[in-house]
């Protein structure tokens, strides 16, 4: 089978992009948060203001460790850069646990929506577990309608603002849990009103992507997309489970490295991860918080950019790590080295990979992002 281009691509293999001039260095790192960006896998109980998660808690009288919103801020950072998944997961408990009530739900969409799209995002996947939201007695289906409500909201209030953004939405299953087969058909139910796909998350080891093998029955019978988290704190089993299982990109994808030689020799995995154009959502800060990777320098992310992966640069939960899509790609620049071109590369394949159809993301591509780059001054060069 003969592979086609990536939308934007041109059959000699190179692509429209901005000029060398702004190729490294201060110049790129100032165009950074002007540039178009795709995120793919942003937790929506990972990106909540520091202030909301105080005001909600105190409507709900949810405890909290400190009442100001700026220590607090300080202190999911603090707990989650700790090299320990576990930990970094243990957080939640203070923002999933204020996210229990519609109105909470839609304000913490909206908001996500407006901070994405003064970030420079102008399309993204939320992903969220309903089950997680139901503590005081909301339906699975009433936390999606309150969270798609916020972001119909949010993308409004972005628009009125001047800025384009466009919000699909990702419904996470638990592994610990046992209510996968019910978050995929409700994923399946809610695909017309913004639901593009179906996650699964929560700790690897222990609960292979394949233990409610119907889940995926589910989703293929209406042929709804699926992404699992697979190869952050486990190995290339871990991966190579997700991938049988029937995901179409990786959550985070990290040790897929372990299958490739000090060489750049691949294995078969990371040969059919590679040949396959199976898109890595990687999360640099995130990873150097759970312990994934020693540093975004020292990432396995650069590596696998230039061995040809399908890399996608994310933010993966921007409270916990404290940042944000355009300070993402501005540590690779600065900490590994990174060009406007692999800017480019990166944001590319990430539209190419979104979960909505091929007509909205040529249309993404051709009437956004490459509009946006070649505001820089436009230029075909080779990648």
């Amino acid at each position: 089978m003969t592979s086609q281009p990536d939308p934007g691509e041109a059959p000699d293999g190179s692509f429209e992009v901005p000029p060398a001039g702004l190729g490294r260095g201060r110049d790129l790192l100032a165009v950074i948060p002007a540039l178009p960006k795709v995120l793919l896998h942003d937790h929506l109980d990972g990106g909540v203001r520091p202030a909301t998660v105080v005001e909600l808690a105190a409507d709900l009288g949810h405890r909290l460790p400190t009442g100001d919103a700026e220590e607090l801020g300080a202190w999911f950072v603090a707990a989650a850069d700790s090299g320990s998944l576990k930990r970094y997961l243990e957080t939640f408990e203070h923002t999933a646990g204020v996210m229990q009530t519609a109105d909470a739900l839609r304000r913490v969409a909206r908001e996500a929506v407006e901070d994405l799209a003064a970030d420079g995002v102008v399309y993204a996947e939320s992903r969220f577990a309903p089950e997680l939201h139901t503590r005081r007695g909301l339906t699975t289906q009433q936390v999606v309608d309150a969270v798609l409500a916020g972001f119909a909201e949010g993308t409004a209030n972005a628009r009125a603002a001047g800025r384009t953004i466009r919000m699909g939405a990702l419904l996470t299953a638990m592994r610990q849990e046992d209510r996968w087969e019910e978050v995929a058909a409700l994923a399946v139910a809610n695909r017309r009103a913004g639901v593009v796909g179906f996650d699964l998350a929560g700790p690897e080891a222990g609960f292979p992507p394949d233990r409610r093998p119907k889940t995926y029955e589910v989703l293929r019978d209406a042929w709804l997309p699926a992404t699992i988290h697979a190869g952050e704190a486990f190995g290339p089993a871990s991966i190579a489970g997700a991938l049988q299982a029937g995901a179409v990109r990786l959550g985070h994808g990290v040790r897929i490295a372990d299958d490739i030689a000090p060489d750049g020799h691949l294995g078969p995995l990371a040969h059919w991860v590679r040949d396959r154009r199976i898109p890595l959502e990687m999360c640099p800060t995130s990873n150097v918080h759970t312990g994934a990777a020693a540093s975004v320098a020292a990432h396995p992310i650069t590596r696998l950019l230039r061995l040809g992966f399908a890399v996608t640069v994310n933010t993966d939960n921007r409270l916990q790590s404290g940042v944000t899509l355009s300070g993402e790609l501005a540590a690779l620049v600065e900490q590994a080295g990174w060009t406007l071109e692999d800017l480019w590369r990166v944001t590319l394949t990430a539209a190419h990979h979104t979960f909505v159809h091929q007509d909205d993301r040529t249309a993404l591509i051709d009437e956004i992002i490459t509009p946006g780059y070649a505001r820089l001054g436009g230029g075909r060069h080779h990648l």
